[in-house]
């Protein structure tokens, strides 16, 4: 059947196992910090694997690699700041509360949308 077999589908993570990741950063990033104290992120942007070919197939030159850039605020700093490949979602997400005295449900959601985020661009994994 070839193309037409269908993929099997991963169940999805329970919230709590979710929370129990923990994120690690693409050790391809990098880091600047700007005089306000806010973190911009540095990253390699790639062409998607059909874009490359039909290129090549036209004739076109290769693209020179490009950096993508993301400027976080400060709570996106203080997350970042956070993922040192140890910490789960859980602990960044309680640790984040209780130093923005916010509600830990009210944290989870913000820092797991973030890291969402983050991920969806390339920047982290989860383990």
């Amino acid at each position: 059947m070839g193309w037409m077999t269908r993929r099997k589908v991963k169940p999805a993570l329970t919230r709590s196992e979710a929370l129990g990741c923990i994120p690690v950063k693409n050790h391809h990033v990098r880091e600047q910090r700007l005089e306000s104290g806010e973190l911009v992120i540095l990253y390699p942007v790639t062409a998607r694997p059909w874009i490359v070919k039909v290129s090549a197939w036209l004739g076109a030159a290769a693209a020179p690699p490009r950096t993508g850039k993301l400027q976080l605020d400060g709570l996106g700093s203080t997350v970042w700041g956070m993922l040192d490949g140890r910490a789960s979602i859980r602990a960044i997400a309680a640790a984040f509360a209780r130093e923005h005295r916010l509600e830990t449900r009210e944290a989870e959601v913000a820092v797991t949308q973030f890291l969402r985020e983050l991920g969806r661009r390339g920047l982290l994994g989860l383990r």
